[in-house]
């Protein structure tokens, strides 16, 4: 009885929504930007099996915007659902989301909706503050360490003051959390770039300077600006299981959206 019932209910969201029943639910699809690197391809694959694991049925696939097969149209093209949600493994709005995925998902053949980027949401500062402390970041243990410590946050780095304002907000949580100052700096086409940062920084007297990668998964980029790190640099967030929550979440909330949208 109470299995038909739960059904009954599924359907009659799905039907708001205009969705197939929860056994035909919109597929999710990570859209990853693409590396030359090859770890970035097996990161985020792993990244893929982590949320899959979490929401057994719920077809997971993943496309490309650049660099990687499969390419995001490819993906769409293969779907056997109806719908898909797109959940960019970006962190903030920029060109990517604004443009080539609107752009990509416009010539799909099933209906899309997209996501959130990842942004400063708690699950993020707290993968964030876990990879730095794998590092062998910790926090400050007196008064002294207090004043000469401090966070570069490096990021891939945007043109659009959008993506910017959206690295400062994920720069300032892990601040809050972190108890020390946290400033954002960028691997190219925008400034502070990490070394220039971790410059204005030292001139201040912060000398214990930690770089916190905000970055998907390794590449050049996130090899760079690790490698300035005055003293320790975290890995790239890759498959970690608080990047697997936020990316279901992303997701959720999509379908929650489309639902008000429609009551």
């Amino acid at each position: 009885m109470t299995a038909h019932l739960m059904n009954r209910i599924s359907s009659g969201l799905a039907g708001r929504l205009g969705l197939a029943p929860l056994d035909g639910q919109p597929a999710l699809v990570l859209v990853a930007h693409g590396s030359r690197d090859p770890r970035a391809l097996e990161t985020v694959r792993e990244l893929a099996d982590r949320v899959r694991a979490r929401r057994p049925g719920l077809a997971v696939r993943l496309g490309h915007i650049e660099l990687n097969a499969p390419l995001l149209p490819d993906t769409l093209a293969s779907l056997g659902t109806d719908e898909a949600v797109l959940v960019p493994l970006l962190f903030s709005r920029g060109f990517h989301i604004k443009q080539d995925i609107p752009d990509m998902a416009a010539e799909a053949r099933i209906r899309t909706r997209q996501a959130a980027p990842l942004g400063a949401h708690p699950l993020l500062v707290q993968a964030l503050h876990e990879r730095l402390t794998e590092a062998g970041w910790h926090a400050p243990r007196t008064a002294s360490e207090r004043r000469t410590t401090a966070v570069v946050l490096a990021a891939a780095g945007s043109r659009d003051p959008e993506s910017a304002a959206g690295t400062r907000r994920i720069a300032d949580r892990l601040a809050e959390r972190l108890g020390v100052p946290v400033v954002p700096a960028y691997a190219c086409a925008a400034t502070p770039t990490v070394e220039s940062a971790i410059r204005s920084l030292t001139a201040r007297g912060r000398h214990r300077i930690a770089v916190a990668s905000c970055f998907t998964a390794p590449g050049r980029f996130a090899t760079e600006c690790a490698a300035k790190a005055p003293w320790v640099a975290s890995a790239p967030l890759g498959a970690h299981p608080a990047m697997a929550d936020l990316i279901l979440h992303r997701y959720d909330q999509s379908l929650e959206t489309a639902l008000r949208a429609v009551a």
